[in-house]
C-alpha cells in the first residue's frame, strides 16, 4: 500500500477541501474514491477534493481509496475537524458603516471591523463595491466576501501610504503598502502573522496599471538625481521604469506569515505581483482566478524565500507569470540564504500570461518543486527556469508531469541584471519531466501564435555550471504552427536524457 504524500485539508463550518501529492504510480484514468466516516460519498481524477454540507465543529475520518483493475486499495486517511460557525462583523453594520456604492472610501470602516475582529469571528463584506486603502490584517482572524462583493483598491498613490518593509525583485527595500497586508518582514525573524483566512466567492482587486504608473511616476522623481548618476548602467534593467517600479504595491502582501489560505476568489489587477510571500510558509491558494492582463510585472502567484506552499485549482489571464517562485538576488540573496522549498503546483491552466517560472531571482536556492495536472499550452513560456550568470544560487529536485505546456526553456536572461555579481554562477541540476505535452508553440502578449523549439536547455559558460541531470520520460513533442520539423536545443550541458520522445 502506498501511502498518500502531503495529504492536507483546508476546512470551514460546513466543507473540507482535501488535496494531496500525486502518487508516483499513479497512472492514467486513476480514479480516487472519498469516504466519509467510512462511507461512500464520491469520486474525482484529479488530486483534490471537496466535501461540502457537513455539521460544524465535529470531527470527520476521510478515506481516499483508489480504484485500478477492479480493485480497491486504500491510500491514505486524516482526521479533520471543521471549524466552529464564527459571528459575522458586517463592515456595512452600524458599528462600520461601510459603503459599497464604488465611490466612498471605507479604509477607515474596514480596518476597524478588521482590528476588531477575534479569532472566533470573520470580517463579511457583502454585495457591492467597496472602494478603498492599503488594509492590515492580522494573525487569528478571516476576511470572507460573498458572491458580488467587490473589494476594490483604489487607483490613488497616497492611499498605500505608509511604505513598508518589502522585498521585490530579490530585494529588500521599502514599497507601498500593498491592498491586502500580513505579517512584517524580519529576515532573522520567526513567523509573526498566523492562521488567517482570505475566502468567499467574490473579488479583491486594485488599481493596475494606473496605480502603477502613479507610483512609478511619483518614484522617478524622488528618485531624480540617483537614476541620473548611474548613466549607463540604467541599461542592465529591464527598461526604465524597473527601479522606480520596485516599490509598486502587490494586491495580497505577506510576510513571515504561516498557514494563511486564500480560496475561492477572483484576484485582479494589483500594480504589479497579485500574491507575494515572502519568508513564510504554509501558504495555500486553490479556487481562485487571477487577472492581470496588462499590467506590466503582472504575476499571479509568487513564493519568495517561502516554504511548503501549495496552488491549485487556479485559472490565470496574467500580464506575466502564472507563478513564479523566487529566492532573492544575487549576493543579498545568497547573504540571507533563504530557500524556496516544497513548493506544489498542480491542476492549474494558464489562459494567458507566461507560464510558470523559476527565477529570475533565485539566488537563495529553489528546491524541491513539484509540478502536475497543469495546462500551459496557452502561455508564453510554459515552463521556464532562468537566472542570469550574476545570479548564484541553485535550483535542483524539479519535478514536473502530466502538464501540457508551450515549451520547456533553462536559460541565462539578460534582463534586470543590476547591481553587483554573486562570486559565482547558479547551478540548475537533477530535474525531471514526465508524461508531458509540448506543443512547440506559444502566445505572445498579443494574442497571436508562433512556432519555437519545444525544448531549449543552456548552462552556464564556467566549469562545474553546466546544466545537469535533467531527464525527459515519454514527451510527446509538437511540430508548431505550421508542422515543421522539430528540433531541441542543447548548449553548456552535461547528462541531458532522452527516454521515449515522440513528435506529432
Amino acid at each position: 500500500m502506498e501511502v498518500l504524500k502531503n495529504l492536507g485539508a483546508i476546512t470551514t463550518d460546513e466543507s473540507i477541501t482535501l488535496f494531496w501529492d500525486k502518487p508516483e504510480d499513479a497512472q492514467k484514468g486513476d480514479r480516487y474514491r472519498i469516504f466519509l466516516n467510512r462511507e461512500l460519498i464520491g469520486g474525482t481524477g484529479q488530486t483534490f477534493y471537496m466535501v461540502t454540507g457537513l455539521d460544524s465543529n465535529r470531527l470527520y475520518l476521510v478515506e481516499i481509496k483508489r480504484e485500478r483493475e477492479k480493485k480497491e486499495e486504500v491510500l491514505g486517511d486524516i482526521v479533520c475537524s471543521t471549524k466552529k460557525e464564527k459571528e459575522k462583523l458586517w463592515i456595512t453594520d452600524r458599528l462600520y458603516n461601510a459603503l459599497g456604492d464604488g465611490k466612498t472610501i471605507n479604509t477607515r470602516a474596514i480596518q476597524k471591523a478588521i482590528d476588531d475582529c477575534g479569532s472566533g469571528q470573520a470580517v463579511c463584506i457583502p454585495k457591492g463595491v467597496f472602494l478603498t486603502g492599503a488594509l492590515f490584517l492580522h494573525s487569528d482572524m478571516e476576511l470572507y466576501l460573498e458572491e458580488g462583493a467587490v473589494l476594490l483598491g483604489t487607483d490613488k498613490a497616497e492611499d498605500y501610504l505608509p511604505k513598508i518593509p518589502s522585498r521585490f525583485e530579490g530585494t529588500e527595500l521599502s514599497c507601498y503598502s500593498s491592498l491586502l497586508n500580513l505579517g512584517h518582514l524580519e529576515r532573522n525573524g520567526g513567523y509573526n502573522c498566523r492562521n488567517v483566512v482570505i475566502g468567499g466567492k467574490g473579488t479583491i482587486a486594485s488599481g493596475g496599471k494606473i496605480l502603477a504608473e502613479r507610483v512609478i511616476g511619483l518614484e522617478r522623481e524622488r528618485m531624480r538625481e540617483e537614476l541620473e548618476q548611474m548613466g549607463d548602467r540604467i541599461q542592465e534593467c529591464e527598461n526604465e521604469d524597473t527601479i522606480p517600479g520596485r516599490v509598486r504595491p502587490r494586491l495580497i502582501h505577506l510576510c513571515n506569515c504561516q498557514n494563511v489560505t486564500i480560496s475561492g476568489l477572483t484576484l485582479k489587477n494589483g500594480a504589479c505581483w497579485n500574491v507575494h510571500m515572502i519568508y513564510s510558509d504554509q501558504v495555500i491558494t486553490n479556487g481562485c482566478t487571477f487577472y492581470s492582463e496588462g499590467v506590466w510585472n503582472g504575476d499571479g502567484w509568487d513564493p519568495d524565500s517561502s516554504t511548503n506552499c501549495t496552488i491549485f485549482d487556479c485559472s490565470f489571464y496574467t500580464g506575466d507569470d502564472s507563478v513564479s517562485i523566487k529566492s532573492g538576488k544575487n549576493p543579498e540573496g545568497n547573504v540571507i540564504e533563504k530557500p524556496s522549498r516544497g513548493i506544489r503546483i498542480f491542476s492549474c491552466k494558464g489562459m494567458s500570461g507566461h507560464g510558470i517560472t523559476i527565477g529570475s531571482e533565485m539566488s537563495g536556492g529553489v528546491e524541491d518543486v513539484y509540478i502536475w495536472d497543469c495546462d500551459m499550452s496557452k502561455s508564453l513560456y510554459g515552463i521556464e527556469i532562468k537566472g542570469t550568470k550574476k545570479r548564484g544560487g541553485y535550483v535542483r529536485n524539479v519535478r514536473v508531469r502530466d502538464c501540457c505546456l508551450s515549451r520547456v526553456l533553462f536559460h541565462s536572461v539578460g534582463y534586470n541584471d543590476d547591481g553587483e555579481g554573486a562570486p559565482v554562477p547558479p547551478v540548475f541540476e537533477g530535474c525531471s519531466f514526465e508524461d508531458i505535452e509540448v506543443k512547440g508553440r506559444y502566445r505572445d502578449r498579443e494574442g497571436r501564435w508562433s512556432s519555437c523549439q519545444a525544448i531549449e536547455l543552456c548552462g552556464f559558460d564556467e566549469p562545474g555550471h553546466e546544466l545537469r541531470d535533467i531527464s525527459f520520460r515519454r514527451a510527446r513533442l509538437g511540430s508548431g504552427e505550421a508542422g515543421e520539423k522539430q528540433t531541441i536545443s542543447l548548449a553548456l550541458c552535461s547528462h541531458i536524457t532522452f527516454e521515449d520522445i515522440s513528435v506529432v
